[in-house]
């Protein structure tokens, strides 16, 4: 990498260094600005060519934000148009901003903001294709978590630009999943990291029996144990995401761990928060709902531990 990964989390921090749940409209502008989508497209088509950990970075910093958006399904398009080559006038328009979506979970479903997309990404057995969104049928999926808007797409008869058959969409749709599971899993860290955060700061400040929370030898341990949680989860992030031979099924197992130490975490700083942990007025409540949705997309725990099992079968 050209830019180091601590001078990439520094800049991510500081472009979104404000208040929780920012303008989703102007985040997606600054994102686009800054070049984040092009993150991991090779140069030689445009992009910048940092690789996959570079999308972990800037992952990281989306959750910890809780920034709204398509950005994670963008990068799904990019990577596909990028590995399918040809397709330099949809890739530019891509990476500039244009939207452009993909499913969070199976088939069509979970689409974020489809109803503002010009194409989605279409994964199917066999064959990958990019579908115009006006032959399309979208239904809005109402979610826990309002960060994000989640839509379910019925694609009918559609055609549109196949991008990979047989062996190479094969190849392309485990791509296109590892992808996404460390798009997830930094989402997941960067919001356990500001949970966390917040929840110290808050054990600094309030105070009973005259003394600050911080000081009492329950809740520090409490707190120590969310620590090496997270700093476990980070570890194993950053082994996988700089592992290039690592495939879909490990990417997969490693999003599962990060996101059930993101609903540990959330679910902790509520009740560490106390009385106010538990009312909407206070912001802990969308770290955990952004975690819960998390779990489920991309496959949860149980989805990968079979996968696995399956692997070491045929193996």
């Amino acid at each position: 990498m050209s830019m180091t990964r601590a001078e990439l989390q520094d800049a991510a921090a500081k472009a979104f260094d404000g208040d929780l749940t920012p303008d989703a409209a102007h985040s997606w502008n600054l994102i686009a600005d800054m070049g984040w989508l092009m993150m991991a497209v090779p140069e030689d088509q445009g992009g910048l060519g940092l690789g996959r950990a570079a999308v972990g970075v800037i992952h990281q910093a989306l959750g910890r934000t809780l920034v709204a958006g398509p950005a994670i399904a963008q990068m799904l398009v990019i990577e596909a148009l990028s590995a399918a080559g040809g397709q330099d006038e949809l890739l530019g328009r891509a990476m500039a901003g244009e939207v452009m979506t993909a499913s969070l979970a199976d088939g069509l479903s979970a689409v974020p903001d489809a109803d503002r997309a010009s194409h989605v990404l279409q994964v199917e057995a066999g064959i990958i294709s990019l579908l115009p969104v006006g032959d399309l049928a979208f239904t809005a999926r109402t979610t826990w978590d309002g960060t994000r808007r989640l839509f379910d797409v019925d694609a009918g008869d559609a055609a549109g630009i196949v991008l990979a058959t047989g062996d190479a969409a094969t190849a392309l749709a485990s791509r296109l999943s590892a992808l996404r599971s460390v798009a997830l899993a930094a989402d997941c860290l960067g919001g356990a990291d500001a949970a966390l955060a917040m929840t110290i700061d808050y054990l600094e400040t309030r105070r009973q029996f005259d003394r600050p929370l911080a000081l009492f030898q329950a809740l520090k341990h409490r707190v120590a144990d969310m620590k090496t949680a997270l700093v476990a989860a980070e570890a194993l992030f950053w082994a996988r995401a700089s592992d290039t031979a690592a495939d879909a099924v490990t990417m997969g197992a490693m999003k599962a761990h990060a996101a059930g130490v993101y609903r540990l975490i959330a679910e902790e700083a509520i009740q560490l928060h106390g009385g106010i942990g538990l009312t909407m007025e206070h912001p802990c409540h969308l770290f955990l709902k952004r975690a819960t949705l998390n779990a489920v997309l991309g496959g949860d725990g149980d989805h990968w531990e079979e996968a696995r099992g399956r692997q070491a079968m045929t193996a």
